[in-house]
């Protein structure tokens, strides 16, 4: 082995955590051999010359994140991920698995309420969610959707085994991210592929497009929009790249007015009837009519559309209270009594805080748990207990004990590591997964890849971008043919693809005060990745 990876393989073992590439023997894991053999042929410098490349690719092509208002690109790392096809036919199959499950749960969360007669779980769980929306009660989609996107949380525990962290049904993001970093990665370092298969993830437009268009009402062909929030949003590169690679119209909610019941797209021939709206905006501010009155990033009556069936939302409004991490306890039970399987991906071990007797010895043992808030998202608001100092643990003493239903505790899980470059050299570094999965009502396609987070500061555990992480690309090795991707161009067309794509409206100018809270709206919207 060479001088990097055998620094790292020492550096790797105080860690005390799985690693994804090399095994503890000094051997390079399943899918990883081409690239061990690759990196052990690089020098430091030409590892950075490769990093330095793929930074530069980003910002010339505008791949950013806001972090702390200032956008920066979005750290990709030199060291792809890589998944055997068998393993990832686990994923792909606990993954559908899940959603499955949740979409039936939301269905009976906004109609029936079977789970709660059955005793399944209790009804409180939900009324007191955050996210449960009773507006969204009877709104009934047209193909049965719900999620038409998901985000699936994964991390690999020290003994190896692929768990379930949370679940993001709201407006999952990140996906942006994957398909750049299999365009950039396919131009700097192509000889990292070597004779691998790997799947391509460049299909996930088509994906999205043709489940957004089967959510439509019965119309021959539909009208599907990106509806975003803004520039000012931290995902706005996300919303942009979609609609260009969709081919389908970016709009912010002045382009947009309901009347008769329908939604309508303002436009300078005149107003079209919308059928599908892909929204990037969370439920609170969407419809100011329903929920936050002073929002002027959503569109008054969009709801009360999808009431009536004239328009599609998707992902559907209420889905929030399937992201609670409450509910998230219940999913292993879920599984069973909606589909009569047992979960193929397990959840973390999690303490119910409402429970007098597990609160209590979770209080006890503050300094050794991870506690989160359970409507929380981009790593904000949770605790690492052996991270804390006696002064956040005892504020969250006290924010447990004023309310218990808030907090969900888990022990510390030692996520996987993998080889990532800091200052030139290979350094182990805790990593995630977020694979996507895309349901069109028939079918729940799970993209081959997903995101791969990493936290770039030394020890720690938490990988969210809005936290200061970075990114894989992450490869699922095939057994059938080679599937390269193409290279891509840097305004988001595969060469060898040919896209209509349209220009957006543009709607009536705010005034200034209507700017400054649009601003302000835009920029605290959409769960963070």
């Amino acid at each position: 082995m060479g001088d990097l990876l055998g620094d790292y393989l020492r550096r790797q073992r105080a860690t005390g955590a799985y690693d994804e590439v090399i095994a503890p023997d000094g051997s390079a894991r399943p899918g990883y051999e081409g690239i061990v053999a690759a990196l052990e042929s690089l020098s430091a410098a030409d590892l950075m010359a490769r990093g330095g490349a793929m930074s530069s690719a980003f910002t010339d092509a505008g791949v950013t994140f806001s972090l702390s208002g200032e956008e920066r690109p979005f750290p990709l790392d030199v060291v792809p991920r890589v998944f055997p096809a068998d393993e990832w036919d686990l994923v792909e199959r606990g993954v559908a698995q899940r959603v499955r499950a949740l979409e039936a749960f939301l269905a009976d969360v906004y109609g029936p309420g079977r789970a709660f007669s059955d005793r399944v779980l209790p009804r409180r769980l939900v009324t007191s969610s955050a996210h449960f929306h009773r507006p969204a009660y009877g709104v009934n989609p047209a193909n049965g959707v719900r999620v038409h996107v998901a985000g699936v949380d994964l991390v690999r525990d020290a003994a190896g085994e692929l768990r379930v962290l949370e679940d993001n049904l709201r407006t999952p993001s990140g996906v942006s991210y994957v398909l750049e970093n299999r365009r950039t990665v396919t131009r700097v370092s192509p000889d990292l592929f070597g004779r691998q298969r790997v799947r391509r993830v460049s299909t996930y437009p088509e994906h999205l497009l043709a489940a957004l268009r089967a959510a439509a009402p019965d119309v021959a062909d539909p009208t599907v929009v990106v509806l975003t929030p803004g520039a000012y949003n931290s995902a706005y590169f996300e919303h942009s790249l979609l609609a260009r690679q969709m081919g389908v119209e970016l709009v912010e909610g002045r382009d947009l007015v309901c009347h008769d019941g329908a939604v309508f797209l303002r436009t300078t021939y005149g107003e079209q009837r919308i059928d599908v709206i892909y929204r990037r905006i969370d439920d609170e501010f969407l419809d100011p009519l329903h929920f936050r009155p002073d929002s002027v990033i959503g569109s008054p009556g969009v709801l009360g559309a999808a009431r009536t069936g004239s328009v599609a939302i998707a992902n559907a409004v209420g889905n929030g209270v399937a992201d609670d991490k409450l509910a998230y306890t219940y999913v292993p039970a879920m599984i069973d009594y909606y589909l009569g399987e047992t979960p193929l991906l397990r959840n973390v071990d999690t303490f119910r805080l409402e429970d007098d007797e597990v609160r209590a010895h979770v209080l006890d043992h503050l300094d050794e748990l991870v506690l989160k808030p359970v409507d929380g998202s981009g790593g904000y608001g949770l605790v690492i207990g052996p991270a804390a100092d006696e002064h956040q643990l005892a504020r969250l003493r006290r924010d447990v004990e004023a309310d218990p239903r808030r907090w969900i505790a888990q022990p510390v899980v030692a996520l996987s590591t993998s080889p990532t470059l800091v200052d030139g050299e290979l350094v182990p570094r805790h990593v995630d997964l977020r694979p996507f999965a895309v349901n069109d009502g028939e079918r729940i396609w799970v993209l081959p890849g997903g995101l791969t987070r990493v936290a770039l500061v030394e020890g720690s555990l938490v990988v969210n971008s809005s936290q200061g992480g970075g990114s894989k690309d992450t490869w699922v090795v095939s057994d059938g043919g080679t599937q390269l991707e193409l290279p891509v161009r840097s305004d988001g067309r595969s060469t060898g693809t040919k896209l209509n794509v349209s220009v957006p409206a543009t709607g009536p100018r705010l005034g200034q005060e209507q700017q400054q809270q649009q601003a302000s709206d835009a920029a605290t919207v959409e769960s963070p990745c």
